[in-house]
């Protein structure tokens, strides 16, 4: 038993038995035929339309999917869609040479902490690093686990590249980071916030939380692309999402709702109106 729903928290074993004998005395609540006929419809017409909704959608769990070495003590997964979308864990004590970059990455931190250079980032936390901008080396002394968004890993002649033209002088532009108590949040909906984290000619990136017990119509966003679970847990429709998953919009879809029970901090990728 749960024993936060004990009746009498100060006997333990006399609220079981109590709450044991109620549960057993309870009796099935026989409904009228064509009221659990109604039901049964109902249930399967819902998940008729969670089905037919989830072909525009692409969802990588995080427990599915293929891990990579990259370098000793890091390992990357890569995810669905053309911007070139991966998760990177670091093991503790791991270490990614220095590069340079040939299109914008944006970085986000899901947990541990991580050193970009001379940056600090931990979870929660944004970084963006310019296309021809030189990153130091990326280092973790606890581990990380990150999502890079437009990175050429998984590309093994635009990764030689990078680490090549690493070597050459010249930082290019500075990188922009937003710690994860940076920014500012506008409210969407009650319990719902948004934090614009960058905008560009392709669309925004942003990140959503959802208090407890929120909910938002996703067809409000303007033309939802990716959601990845930076913290937390939230249902998108009827589907559960937890920490490192993903979900890629196919072609033309349609949006269900978001809420979470327990709360969740979300990277949301939109397209251009």
């Amino acid at each position: 038993m749960n024993n936060k729903h004990l009746l009498d928290p100060e006997d333990d074993a006399a609220s079981r038995a109590v709450q044991d004998a109620l549960l057993e005395a309870l009796a099935p609540v026989q409904l009228a035929p064509e009221r659990a006929d109604a039901i049964k419809l109902g249930l399967l017409q819902r998940i008729k339309a969670n089905r037919e909704a989830g072909k525009t959608f692409i969802h990588v769990r995080f427990e599915d999917g293929e891990w990579e070495s990259l370098v000793p003590g890091v390992r990357v997964k890569r995810l669905q869609g053309s911007q070139r979308g991966v998760l990177v864990d670091l093991q503790p004590g791991s270490v990614i040479p220095f590069h340079r970059h040939h299109q914008d990455e944006e970085c986000v931190v899901l947990r541990g902490e991580a050193q970009l250079g001379d940056i600090t980032v931990r979870a929660g936390d944004y970084h963006l690093a310019i296309a021809g901008s030189r990153h130091g080396a990326v280092r973790s002394s606890s581990g990380a686990l990150v999502y890079l968004r437009g990175t050429p890993i998984g590309h093994g002649m635009e990764v030689a590249r990078d680490v090549l033209m690493g070597l050459l002088p010249g930082r290019g532009q500075p990188p922009r980071t937003i710690h994860r108590d940076d920014g500012q949040w506008t409210d969407h909906a009650p319990g719902v916030h948004l934090k614009l984290l960058r905008e560009d000619a392709h669309g925004r990136s942003q990140l959503l939380r959802l208090k407890p017990g929120a909910a938002t119509d996703l067809r409000a966003l303007p033309l939802n692309e990716e959601c990845l679970v930076v913290e937390g847990e939230a249902y998108v429709g009827d589907l559960l999402m937890r920490q490192g998953d993903y979900r890629l919009a196919a072609g033309r879809a349609v949006h269900p709702v978001l809420s979470s029970d327990v709360g969740s901090l979300l990277f949301l990728r939109t397209a251009a109106a």
